[in-house]
Formats: structure tokens, C-alpha cells, sequence
């Protein structure tokens, strides 16, 4: 159970704007066969879907702090996520699993009021197929 919670918190994380890695801790979990693959595929997935929700809802509800020290995200950052996500639109979430670029986006996706449930469905899409072919991966390298 430790080491669920573990991955939960590292894809949590990683969806975040705090950097962090969960690839590798997928990986090991998968190689030790602790555990059955689609419960860490669940589990990834979900921690790493509600890292970007908190991302989306950052951009939707707290925009007004931007600027601030603390905000996450600098105001150049942000005004590169906006003009991205303004010219694409949704489709872009399908890059959410992208390092560097991702994170912003979901931030974007919120500041522009896309649909939650839009959102949360290409989110989870895009960022569960990325951990499918990472496990896929995986295993034929093992």
C-alpha cells in the first residue's frame, strides 16, 4: 500500500508545477511485480489526472494572484501557455503529458474556462495512453 501511495504522490506531483518524476517510479513498481499493472495504471493515472486538475483550477479560480511571488507560474510562462492554448484550443490537452509545456497548458485550459468535463476527459486520455506505452515499454525491455 506504501508504495500505491507513493506513486500516487510522485504523478500527483509530476502534473503539478512542481517538478517531479513519476515515469521512473511507475517503472520500478512495474519491474518489482508487486503489484498488478492496471492497478498501477490506475493509480498513476489518477493521481497524475488530479495534479492537472489543480493546475486547471489554479488557472480558473486563482488567476487574479498571477504575478505574485509565489504564484507558480511567471507571467511569461503563462502569456506563451495562453497564446498556445488560445490559437489550438482542447486539442492541445492532448499535449498535458508533455514535460515543461504540459503543465502550463493545463493552467491555460483553465484561465480560458475550457469545460471541466472536457478537460478532464482528453486530460485523462492523453496522460493514461502515455502511461500505457511507458508499462508497455517496460515490460518488452525487461
Amino acid at each position: 500500500m506504501l508504495a500505491l501511495g507513493g506513486l500516487f504522490l510522485a504523478a500527483f506531483a509530476a502534473a503539478t508545477l512542481i517538478p517531479a518524476q513519476s515515469e521512473a517510479v511507475l517503472a520500478a513498481l512495474v519491474l518489482t511485480g508487486g503489484h498488478p499493472v492496471w492497478l498501477l495504471l490506475a493509480v498513476a493515472t489518477t493521481g497524475n489526472v488530479l495534479g492537472s486538475l489543480l493546475n486547471w483550477a489554479l488557472g480558473r479560480f486563482l488567476m487574479h494572484h498571477a504575478g505574485h511571488r509565489w504564484f507558480p507560474v511567471s507571467p511569461a510562462q503563462l502569456d506563451r501557455a495562453a497564446l498556445w492554448y488560445g490559437r489550438w484550443g482542447w486539442p492541445s490537452l492532448f499535449l498535458s503529458w508533455v514535460p515543461v509545456i504540459g503543465d502550463p497548458l493545463t493552467l491555460a485550459a483553465g484561465l480560458l474556462r475550457e469545460p471541466l468535463w472536457r478537460f478532464l476527459l482528453v486530460v485523462t486520455l492523453a496522460k493514461g495512453l502515455r502511461y500505457v506505452i511507458l508499462v508497455a515499454a517496460t515490460l518488452a525491455l525487461a
